[in-house]
Formats: structure tokens, C-alpha cells, sequence
């Protein structure tokens, strides 16, 4: 298994291994690594993992996406523990809300939210690497907000990693805040920037393309820009579908989505022979994957705050991945779009790739006034309740739906105590935390603010990171 830059524009292009791929996380070229080629899943092997626990079901899936370069029985012990602490005894459960509609539970982790499926094995994986090449690595990220509290709580206290991630001040829930900047670790640092997500995810990209600084520091992602990500959310895709009659029955999925990492994770699963009848996508108000699909123009607007703050995006990172598909996998040409596109606010995408686009996926913009239309509508009917993110997919999910025969599940994608204000605002009922984070709101705050500036981002991170020497710099592919 080799990956490639979705902006190399050589031929042939530079091929890497699992491994290096991992640690680089963005290409030096400003591209996503995905891989030369998908392997498939065929329809015995989807079978037989009917029944299996979700780890038995994560080893199986992602293990061919490694290569040669993990072992296979050191790897589906690093799987076993990624999921030893979550709160429910399914990992990822399913639950019935109407006939024909499910919802996948995805906030069963340390954090109460989707990313820690992927994160939770990526902070493993980054250790067992690590320490097996004598290396570290400086980690910086952006985050909408469950990011950010998904990779402090997977990195923390970890030896070979320092952790820098930055989020939107004032855009992100309190919960979400809390869970970054009450953490007391000395290898992780939540910086508040003034500026919306957008911002904050140009500032990572911009420390990448500095070279200098990007060696000096080993600096490494666990956005989802980083393939290790998307490869670990494919499973609860799998999982979710096999349970449902996969692969002799079609399975339908809607997914709240902003940066498109997790809706892409379900595309690569039907790459793999996943039958999926429909990839719904559901956007806020921020809706330039729905415009797209359904207009045909990618277009940059204002950035728009929500009561979905984690969809609060408009340049979604994960669709350069789809794009050089979309594309034939013309590195040259994804890396003249792309420079367009920062250039003019708008994708070059011809009526062919549009029509494909929306062959793959349809898109549904749920508003303000819908998500807690809808949150309010599952309480009701059925005592479920859920957070806007989740709802945004509950609702796309009913309004969508073109094929009654394949039974549709909507993502939930974070517990409804995230966002207790929107919730109670919705329904009167005010979700509470679980148990183990009961004190969250009385810990003490470390809370760095820091200007959209990339020169003042780069300083913080040079004086607190932790020196590497130049002998444990990270090769391959750097």
C-alpha cells in the first residue's frame, strides 16, 4: 500500500508508506495523501464480520491500508485498547428512531464526540511509531471544537509529542472550550485565535508550507487532513452497515459535515464495496458543500456562527481528497484549482465533475430554526435527545431519503450535553455530562489568546515546544 500527494504533479509521483504518511500528516506540496489504490472489501469478507465486536471489525477494515510496514498482530492490539474506555459496550450502538430511520451513536468516548473513534487509535499509532524510529513530533492542529478536545485527551502525557491546537475564541461551545483548556498536561496548549475556524485551519496550513519551521519542529497533524483519521472513521461506517444487512441489503447514511472529512470516510467505505444507496450530506447555515451539489458553484462566503459550531466552516479541507478523484488523479491540476481557489473564492469544477459530484452525494442545508425543530421532534417522539449536529443529520436524513428500502442512519456525531444550551432551548431539558465530567464546569482554565497572525502562532510554538534533535527529524516524504 503507497500514498500519494493530491498536488504532486509528477509523473510518476512520489509514493510513501503508511508510516510516513502518518507522521507528515500534510503534504509538502499543501496536498492530502490518499492512497495510489482502494482496496476492496468483497462481499464474503463483509459478511463474516457480521457478529464481530467493533474492534474485530476496525482490524479488519483498516488493516489493509497499512502496508507492510506495522505489524498486523502489534496493530490489532493497538485497536483493542483504542476502545477498551468507551461508555457503551457496542463502541458505535444503533438506535431505531422512526421505521426505516437509525441513529448511529458516535459520542460514547472520552470526549463525548465522534472524533475520538479515529483519535483514540491515532494517538497509539503515533506512540508505537515514534518509539520504534527514536523520533518526535511537534503536533499542530485546528479545530472547530471536537478536534481539539479529542487529540489533547488522546496526546496527553505523551512522551514524544508536544500538542498545539488552535480554535475560533468565542466559536466554540463552553463544553467543548473546557474539555481543551482544563487539561493539565504539559505537552498539550489550546490557543484561542481571533478569527473563525477558517482562520485558524490557514494559520496550520501556512506553518506546513514554512519550511524551515516545519523541520526545525517535526510538526505533524491529527486533523483530518492526516489519512490515519479518515482510514479509523471508515469502520463506523462498516460496522453500522453489516449490522444492518450489509452487504445483501443497501445501507444509507446522512452526515453532518463542515470540513467533509467525515462524509468523505463513508465515500472511501463504498470504495472498499460498502453498498451504500445514498451519502447525504447535511450543512448549517455555512452550506458551501450544499450550494455546490445543488448549484453547481463552490463559492467562499462569510463564515457564519450557528448553534452547530463545529460545521462552522466554509473552506471544507477534505473535499481536495474527492476533488483529485474527481479529477482522474491530475495532481497538476488539483494544485492549479486549489491556488485558484484561494485566489478567486471559487473551484474550477467543469459540468462533468459537478454531475459526478452528485451522482456520489446529495447535500440539504438545515438552519437554525429546523435543528431545534428537530431536536424538539425526537424528543418528542421518541425521549431521545440529541445535539444540533446530530440533528442536522436526523433532519437532512428525513427530508432526503430517496430510497425507502434502505434503512438510513443519521450520524450523531456528539453527545447532547456538548451543547446543553441549544438542546434545553429546543426541548426544556437540559442534558447533563456524564458522571466522569461532572466537575468540568470548576476545573481551572489554561487559556492562551493568541492574533490571526502567523508570526505571533510560530513564536508561542517555538518557545514552548520541546527541542528536537536534529538526528530524530522525520524522513520519508518531509
Amino acid at each position: 500500500m503507497q500514498y500519494v500527494s493530491t498536488r504532486d504533479a509528477r509523473r510518476p509521483p512520489e509514493r510513501l508508506a503508511f508510516e510516513a504518511v502518518l507522521l507528515a500528516g500534510l503534504a509538502r506540496d499543501g496536498g492530502l495523501y490518499v492512497p495510489e489504490t482502494c482496496p476492496r472489501l468483497d462481499a464474503s469478507a463483509l459478511r463474516n464480520l457480521r457478529g464481530r465486536s467493533f474492534a474485530e471489525i476496525a482490524a479488519a477494515v483498516m488493516t489493509p491500508f497499512l502496508g507492510a510496514g506495522i505489524d498486523a498482530a502489534q496493530f490489532r492490539r493497538l485497536v483493542e485498547g483504542a476502545y477498551e474506555h468507551f461508555g457503551h459496550a457496542a463502541v458505535a450502538p444503533l438506535k431505531q428512531l422512526d421505521s426505516g430511520l437509525w441513529l448511529l451513536e458516535l459520542f460514547h468516548g472520552p470526549t463525548l464526540a465522534f472524533k475520538d473513534y479515529a483519535l483514540q487509535l491515532v494517538a497509539p499509532l503515533f506512540d508505537y511509531v515514534l518509539r520504534r524510529r527514536g523520533e518526535r513530533v511537534t503536533i499542530v492542529g485546528a479545530t472547530s471544537g471536537d478536534t481539539g478536545s479529542a487529540a489533547i485527551e488522546a496526546l496527553r502525557d505523551r512522551a514524544a509529542v508536544d500538542v498545539f491546537i488552535l480554535y475560533p475564541e468565542g466559536r466554540v461551545s463552553e463544553v467543548q472550550r473546557r474539555q481543551m483548556t482544563t487539561v493539565r498536561s504539559s505537552n498539550v496548549h489550546a490557543l484561542a485565535i481571533k478569527g473563525t475556524f477558517d482562520d485558524c485551519q490557514d494559520l496550520v496550513k501556512a506553518m506546513f508550507a514554512d519550511g524551515q519551521f516545519r523541520s526545525a519542529h517535526n510538526l505533524s497533524a491529527v486533523n483530518s487532513i492526516n489519512w490515519a483519521r479518515v482510514m479509523a472513521q471508515v469502520v463506523y461506517y462498516v460496522a453500522a452497515a453489516v449490522a444492518l444487512g450489509a452487504p445483501d441489503h443497501a445501507v444509507s447514511f446522512a452526515v453532518p459535515t463542515g470540513n467533509f472529512g467525515n462524509v468523505y470516510a463513508a465515500h472511501v467505505a463504498r470504495r472498499l464495496g460498502l453498498p451504500i444507496a445514498e451519502l447525504v450530506i447535511g450543512t448549517n447555515r455555512n452550506d458551501i458543500l450544499a450550494r455546490f451539489l445543488n448549484d453547481g458553484a463552490m463559492t467562499i462566503a462569510g463564515v457564519e456562527p450557528s448553534l452547530s459550531p463545529s460545521m462552522d466552516i466554509q473552506v471544507s479541507s477534505n473535499f481536495e481528497r474527492l476533488y483529485y478523484e474527481l479529477k482522474g488523479g491530475d495532481g497538476a491540476a488539483v494544485a492549479a484549482a486549489f491556488k485558484s481557489f484561494r485566489a478567486t473564492g471559487t473551484l474550477p469544477a467543469s459540468e462533468a465533475e459537478w454531475r459526478r459530484a452528485r451522482e456520489l452525494f446529495s447535500a440539504v442545508r438545515i438552519d437554525d430554526a429546523e435543528t431545534l425543530k428537530e431536536i424538539d421532534r425526537t424528543h418528542r417522539a421518541t425521549g431521545e435527545l440529541i445535539d444540533p449536529h446530530s440533528a442536522i443529520a436526523v433532519a437532512a436524513a428525513r427530508r432526503a431519503r430517496r430510497d425507502p428500502a434502505a434503512p438510513m442512519v443519521a450520524l450523531a456525531t456528539a453527545h447532547p450535553a456538548k451543547f446543553p444550551d441549544a438542546v434545553e432551548r429546543a426541548t426544556g431539558v437540559r442534558p447533563a455530562l456524564p458522571a466522569r465530567m461532572a466537575d468540568l464546569y470548576t476545573r481551572h482554565e489554561r487559556i492562551e489568546a493568541l492574533p490571526n497572525d502567523i508570526s505571533a502562532v510560530e513564536s508561542f510554538i517555538s518557545a514552548h515546544a520541546r527541542p528536537v534533535a536534529a538526528s530524530a527529524r522525520v524522513g520519508g516524504g518531509w
